[in-house]
């Protein structure tokens, strides 16, 4: 195979950058596995070992610092039939770190080259995770005070089925490139060498220390025999093919005219356990049926089973730009948990606008009408009484009708549930404005 380098684009490097070496010997490895260039993504990030991607005639991903692994990842999903290569130094390994540990734990088809050269060139000279506390870095004393990562230790104990430490200088190391390119899995290869622009200017470090350093260290050759398993991406299309097939999206065809044919602006204010969020959706469908654009924005506490639940909603014959609602034109007050949290928001309402509560509710003063109902001595149920004021909105012919919100019950509820929503709807008993 011929070379896949950019010839318009040569490595540049400061003389003497293991990096280049690095470049030299990756685009050996790929001829000799036989890969074209559009058979191989580079995927890389900030710092010097961020040019690795212009530096080769193939696909090519650049992004954010220490998120190589996470862009890879999505290319190896999306396109399986491509070689994904990984670029990152040290630097930006520490700053994807969660990436790293992910990457371990899924086996994805993917190769990590770590051009470690235990400090972040590109920015100063500044303490890497792979520092050694004795180095004299560009952040005084900052890597004395943490001890510096083993990268195949930490890879290898996440799950990495292949994880090897090598040198820039070894004279096999487009084989050993070449061993981690070829295994299926996910594989990662620290390689050591050094940085002249920032790192050699204040510490000694020759490709001998660097034999020494990776010699006094636990081996790491390779393949992680207690971690070998199936890879991710294939495992992945195994399962999902006997998976059943997701039912698709129902399509809601306009079939009914709504009460009001301009925008329309409603907050559901409830509490935990009221099921306003369900309520919020049954709407929606029920503006739907009538060839309204829809959408729902909701808000509760992260205690779910506490606090207040609030739905807003909106229903417009437009295109639906802005979500925000500052001047509801329907508020529906179902809890005072949730009047209370959008009590401000009352003093915005128009002499037009109107607040269904139910009774009991203290209601901030405002220029809206107002039509209270007593669902609790009608024996309706907490949890229903976000339903059952849809079923008042309806009746009343404000934002939706009988028809719309029948039509949004079939389609969202089957069986007992649909008979007992569509029951509760028709029987409810109607309040009085006041």
């Amino acid at each position: 195979m011929d070379s896949l380098l950019n010839d318009a684009r040569p490595p540049v490097f400061c003389p003497g950058c293991s990096h280049e070496r690095i470049t030299q010997t990756l685009d050996r490895a790929l001829q000799n596995i036989g890969l074209a260039g559009n058979q191989v993504v580079i995927v890389s990030d900030i710092g010097c070992s961020g040019l690795f991607d212009t530096f080769f005639n193939t696909h090519a991903f650049h992004g954010l610092h220490g998120r190589a692994l996470t862009y890879a990842a999505g290319l190896k999903m999306a396109r399986p039939e491509l070689t994904v290569i990984a670029t990152m130094g040290d630097g930006g390994l520490g700053i994807g770190g969660a990436h790293l540990l992910a990457a371990s734990r899924r086996n994805l088809d993917l190769t990590l080259l770590v051009l470690n050269n235990f400090n972040f060139g590109m920015t100063g000279g500044q303490y890497s995770v792979t520092t050694p506390p004795q180095a004299n870095i560009g952040s005084g004393f900052l890597n004395q005070l943490e001890h510096p990562l083993d990268i195949c230790q930490i890879v290898g104990s996440a799950g990495a089925a292949y994880a090897a430490r090598c040198s820039a200088y070894d004279t096999n190391l487009s084989g050993k490139i070449q061993n981690a390119i070829e295994f299926e899995g996910f594989s990662v290869l620290d390689i050591w060498g050094v940085c002249p622009g920032r790192y050699t200017k204040k510490n000694r470090l020759t490709p001998k220390l660097i034999d020494e350093g990776l010699s006094s260290l636990p081996p790491a050759e390779g393949i992680v025999s207690q971690n070998v398993r199936r890879e991710y991406g294939r495992h992945y299309r195994q399962l999902a093919a006997r998976s059943a097939t997701p039912p698709s999206p129902v399509k809601i065809k306009a079939a009914f005219h709504p009460p009001h044919p301009y925008r329309q602006e409603v907050l559901l204010l409830g509490s935990a356990g009221q099921r306003v969020i369900t309520a919020g959706e049954i709407l929606c469908l029920a503006g739907m049926s009538a060839g309204l654009k829809t959408t729902q924005k909701n808000e509760y506490n992260i205690t779910v089973l506490r606090g207040p639940s609030i739905s807003e909603l909106i229903l417009s014959p437009e295109d639906i730009d802005y979500t925000g609602i500052e001047q509801p034109t329907v508020i529906v007050a179902l809890s005072q948990d949730g009047v209370d949290r959008r009590r401000a928001i009352f003093d915005q309402l128009e002499d037009s606008a109107l607040i269904v509560h139910i009774a009991g509710i203290q209601i901030p003063p405002s220029r809206a009408r107002h039509y209270r109902i007593d669902l609790k001595s009608q024996g309706v149920k907490k949890p229903d009484w976000a339903l059952a004021a849809l079923a008042i909105l309806a009746k009343l012919d404000a934002v939706i009708n009988l028809e719309m919100l029948e039509f949004a019950l079939k389609t969202r509820f089957n069986g007992k549930a649909q008979d007992a929503s569509c029951d509760l709807v028709r029987n409810v008993e109607m309040g009085q404005w006041i």
